[in-house]
This record gives structure tokens, sequence and C-alpha cells, in this order.
């Protein structure tokens, strides 16, 4: 127990965190413990949630995406027009919106692989024109989304959300391929030195590549679920996927450095973000400072996930 404590300490505290925050949540919340609040609370988590993930990809390579929150946006709004209808047009639609997500995040990686263009420099510009796409694609909110589809995948079954239960799955698959395969060993490895990396051998731009593809994918996962959720497609949701996506990996011990960190961590982040958001809600606290002391936090946690960029840094030309 003590060394697995050592070895994900980050994910431990953040752990602890949330679970203090969770109890003042609940505490605060008119309804208090019931499988309503819980249910709710667990369905905005896990939309956050998976946009970590798909933030954590890109980061656990050096990089950061800012069409994370595009990407989910466009694939929510291309749900829109194909997650309605007989069962099986639901599920090609969903493999399509899953495709689109892939082909947004290689469009990402060839820019940073072979265009040899900075990550932030690249995701910024295509996340202009992947929300752009959103737009030209529903200029308004709109849309339908298969009703039976939705209760079924964000209600509680025996009083566990099934939104929980679709966190827990994907997270464990994720963890298997990260840490029992060989292309998730190299991925962290990428990260970790890519100089080292290709030195032993690896094929750093392939990985670079699946990382992107993978963000990508997931990101459109974060999309089909926020279909689920509000039952229409929004383009205008991008920017606060994408900032508090930065900022959950950070929180959940996520070194911007890369090479560092787990899925489990980009959760337990998100979490704590909606957690927080919802605590500043039933606290009193006046509508119009809210999105105040949200920015602070966001500025917070970024600011120490770039001051551990910049430690690893001095340490390196510090051994130069």
């Amino acid at each position: 127990m003590t060394t697995w404590l050592r070895q994900h300490a980050r994910e431990a505290i953040a752990a602890l965190a949330l679970v203090v925050l969770f109890a003042s949540y609940i505490a605060i919340h008119p309804r208090g413990f019931s499988t309503y609040v819980v249910t709710i609370w667990s369905n905005q988590g896990a939309l956050l949630g998976l946009a970590a993930i798909a933030q954590f990809f890109v980061v656990l390579v050096r990089g950061v995406d800012l069409s994370v929150g595009s990407i989910v946006a466009l694939a929510n709004v291309v749900a829109s027009f194909l997650l309605n209808g007989s069962p099986a047009s639901i599920a090609l639609g969903m493999v399509a919106v899953l495709m689109v997500g892939v082909a947004c995040g290689l469009v990402n990686g060839i820019a940073v692989v072979y265009g040899r263009v900075q990550p932030i420099v690249t995701t910024l510009a295509t996340g202009g024109i992947f929300g752009g796409i959103a737009l030209l694609l529903r200029p308004t909110p709109g849309g339908s989304i298969d009703e039976t589809m939705s209760d079924a995948l964000t209600y509680a079954v025996a009083a566990v959300p099934v939104s929980a239960v679709i966190l827990v799955v994907i997270l464990v698959i994720l963890l298997v391929l990260l840490r029992r395969t060989a292309i998730g060993l190299g991925l962290y490895a990428v990260g970790s030195s890519q100089q080292s990396a290709y030195m032993t051998g690896l094929r750093v731009n392939r990985l670079k590549l699946v990382a992107y593809g993978s963000s990508g994918f997931i990101a459109a996962l974060a999309g089909i679920y926020v279909s689920m959720v509000t039952l229409t497609g929004d383009p205008n949701i991008a920017p606060s996927y994408t900032l508090n996506s930065i900022a959950a990996v950070v929180l959940g011990g996520i070194a911007l450095s890369g090479g560092v960190g787990s899925p489990v961590g980009a959760v337990i982040g998100a979490l704590i973000l909606k957690t927080i958001s919802s605590l500043m809600f039933f606290s009193g606290l006046p509508p119009l400072a809210q999105p105040f002391f949200e920015g602070l936090i966001l500025a917070t946690a970024i600011a120490l996930g770039a001051l551990g960029v910049f430690r690893v840094r001095s340490r390196l030309e510090l051994y130069r």
C-alpha cells in the first residue's frame, strides 16, 4: 500500500480532495444524498471527464489540445442529425460520429508530426475550423436525439448512475491498454523522453498519431454523451470544455511536461471542477460572481501545471 501511494500520490491527493468536496456538496444540497442528486452530478462529471481523458492523451505526449472543446461540439452537432430513428441507423450514426472525432484528431496529429507545427498553434487553428463547421451545420441549437436511448444512458439502475458505470468501464479499458500493451507503454515513453524513445526503436511519429487519434475518439464520445444529456446539438459549447479539460488534467496530477499521469486522474480532476461549480451554485454565491471564481480556479490550476513544466525544464538545463 505504501509503494502504491508513493507511485500514485498525485491521484490519491486529488481523490481525497474530491471526497471532501463531494461531502460538502451533499451537505448543502437541498435534497441531500439521493439517487437523483448523485445521478445529475455523475452525468455532469462524465461530460467533462470524457473531455479531460481526450486532453490527457495529447498531454501525455507533451502536447496541449485547444481543439478538444470544438471536437466535442462538432460531434454533438453531428450526433443531433444522426442519433435518431431505428436501432440500426442509430448504431451507424454513432460510428459516423466517432469517425468524425478520429478524423479531427488525426488532422491535428498530422499537422503536429509531419507539418512540425507546435501543438498549441495547430490545435488553436483547427479548433476554429472544427467549431466553424459545427456552426455551419447547425447555426442555432437544435436537432433531436432518441429519447429511449438517452434515458437508458443518463438514468440510474439499482441506484447506480449509468454514467458512472460507463466511465468506470472506459477507464478500465484504457488502463489495460495503457499499462499492458506496447502502444500504451510507448505513449508514456514518448512523453517521458522523445529522443530516448526514438533511440530505443519506437516509432515516435506513429505513436503521436495514435495519441491524437485517441484524443479525437474520446472527444467524440464526450460529444455523443452531451447529446444524450441535452437531447440537442449545440455548436457553442466548445470553450468551456477546452479550458476545463486542461484544468482537469492538471488537478488530476497529470504533468503538462508529458509522460506522467493516468486517465483516472483526468476524471478525478474533472469531477473536482464540477463539484466546485455545484458548490458555488448551492452556496448562495451571487450568480454574477460565479464566473469570476470559476475563472480563478481554472487560472490557478493551469498556472500550477505551467510551474511544473518550468521545474522540469530547469532540471534538464541543470543536468546539461
